[in-house]
């Protein structure tokens, strides 16, 4: 079998969570645990898919707060809804999380 050299990618790692946990948004719980088991997977090991569910957590939270700032037109009620939307985002991190960690034991 060929083994990695360098790893896996955990930026790579962090768009797949995203990606999959965006696809999968309407199955609650097991979508975020899916993307979190692909991107820790893609990381490469358990320090690497921690690293990428952190950056996916991060980059979950901005997208809310800007997208709804930007598409309301109004910035009070716009961050209020991305205020909201982070707040799902943050629900579905717990499974996202531990997702992660079994994909980085089984990468």
């Amino acid at each position: 079998m060929a083994e990695k050299a360098g790893g896996g990618s955990v930026v790579g790692g962090a768009i797949w969570m995203i990606v999959i946990s965006v696809l999968l948004f309407w199955i609650p719980g097991v979508g975020g645990f899916i993307g979190g088991l692909v991107g820790g997977k893609v990381s490469g090991g358990v320090g690497g898919a921690l690293l990428a569910w952190f950056l996916s957590s991060i980059l979950i939270g901005v997208l809310f707060a800007v997208l709804g700032t930007m598409l309301s037109g109004m910035i009070l009620i716009g961050a209020l809804a991305g205020l909201g939307g982070l707040v799902l985002g943050f629900i579905d991190a717990g499974t996202r999380l531990l997702g992660a960690v079994i994909g980085g034991f089984l990468a």
